[in-house]
């Protein structure tokens, strides 16, 4: 917090420290909400913490990520249709309440609130009203984890918040497409979307298992909803007569590449980190970053240089491991595949992969390292952004530094 009192006028603090208890009041009344965690989970997960020296935080993150994939089993092995939609929005709730708390309750009143909206307005308005609500409600999220917390890391409800901003604000102009296209008309947009328009609002256990599917909601990615209710439904895989569009193929590969890669990536981030670590390691809450503390700043600047390329190397590695995790954990279930084309041939595993990591790293320029970096949020930008707003450059790359948050280096970087 006192990184923002530096800045802001000392009226204005005491306005936005005043709005923050107000919204804290609220807690008591959401917190007997968290019935799907039993106490001696958490008990399990603070020893383990003690005798792993591992923060609270990280362990139960660590852990939401891997219970992922026997979750993904159990849904694979679930009856297509309306069970799979109930198991994927009871566990997405669960992971939310053991790893941020009372905080997941954020998840379930914008949802809730964003399908509202898409029963009481035609789809025309709510593909304008939901992105600007989910975006605000984001908003009021970065604000608040960077005036409490400025340059901190902490897990609360942003990360997920950020993954549902994308789900409803293409959900609004997915169901704006089936809409336009069932009617005929001829819009260049909602053509490019035909293959991911929604024709009708799904049913609010539908709604909320996309809303909430524990296979991504936590690192994402954020798909369309099609894909999801095509790997709910069994669409994907088969026709109306039940018999398979093509030769199905084995998921066990495309589930246990990224799982392996992932452990991989997790492992060269512990390793890496804990030898050019970026925040202070006796405080990164609070600390300054090693990279700008006195002794880093009494060094030769290609030391600091290299110190900051070697930690920012590492760090990234923290979002391979997430990103290939939730990978495999959607491919499971085939949530990941792709589906068939007109000859009866499996196109492939694109729809969770969010990461190519040896393109990043490898790129030899902006365009190919931008394609490669989050895969997901790139698409939502490039179909729900830039083809709705004519080709516009400057609403694209503002609109990503406005989901990130708002810290200056976003809007330099974006």
């Amino acid at each position: 917090m006192a990184g923002m009192e530096r800045v802001l006028p000392e009226f204005l603090c005491k306005g936005i420290e005043k709005g923050i208890e107000y919204a804290y009041s609220f807690e008591p009344y959401f917190t007997p909400t968290l019935i799907l965690v039993p106490g001696f989970v958490k008990e399990a997960v603070e020893n383990l913490s003690e005798t792993t020296g591992q923060d609270v935080e990280t362990l139960e993150y660590l852990l939401g990520m891997f219970i992922c994939y026997p979750l993904g089993l159990i849904m694979l092995a679930l009856p297509y249709g309306k069970v799979k939609h109930l198991f994927s929005f009871i566990l997405g709730a669960f992971l939310l309440q053991f790893t941020i708390g009372v905080q997941w309750i954020h998840h379930l009143i914008s949802s809730l609130i964003a399908y509202a909206i898409f029963l009481a307005f035609p789809a025309k308005t709510a593909k304008t009203l939901v992105p600007i609500f989910a975006m605000l409600y984001i908003t009021g999220g970065h604000l608040h984890r960077q005036y409490i917390n400025y340059l901190g890391w902490d897990m609360d409800f942003t990360g997920p918040q950020m993954v549902l901003t994308m789900k409803l604000y293409s959900l609004a102009y997915n169901l704006y497409d089936g809409e336009v296209l069932k009617q005929g008309k001829e819009e260049r947009a909602s053509k490019k979307c035909a293959d991911v328009a929604v024709s009708s609002l799904p049913g609010i256990i539908e709604y909320l298992g996309y809303t909430f599917c524990f296979a991504s909601i936590l690192a994402g990615p954020a798909f369309e909803y099609k894909y999801y209710a095509d790997a709910c439904d069994g669409s994907r895989l088969y026709d109306t007569n039940g018999k398979p569009k093509g030769k199905i193929p084995s998921q066990v590969w495309p589930t246990l590449r990224p799982l392996l890669g992932s452990l991989l990536c997790l492992g060269i981030f512990v390793v890496g980190n804990g030898m050019y670590p970026l925040l202070d390691p006796s405080d990164p809450q609070n600390a300054d970053p090693i990279i700008i503390n006195e002794e880093a700043l009494a060094k030769p600047m290609y030391a600091r240089y290299a110190y900051s390329w070697l930690a920012l190397f590492f760090i990234r590695f923290k979002y391979y491991f997430a990103w290939m995790n939730a990978q495999g954990a959607n491919n499971i279930w085939y949530a990941g595949f792709e589906g068939f084309d007109d000859k009866g041939e499996a196109k492939g595993w694109e729809v969770s992969n969010n990461i190519d990591v040896i393109q990043f790293e490898t790129a030899p320029n902006l365009k190919t390292l931008s394609a490669a970096w989050n895969k997901k949020t790139a698409n939502w930008l490039a179909k729900y952004v830039y083809i709705r707003t004519g080709g516009s450059l400057f609403a694209t790359y503002g609109m990503s530094a406005f989901w990130h948050g708002f810290y200056p280096g976003y809007y330099l970087f974006f």
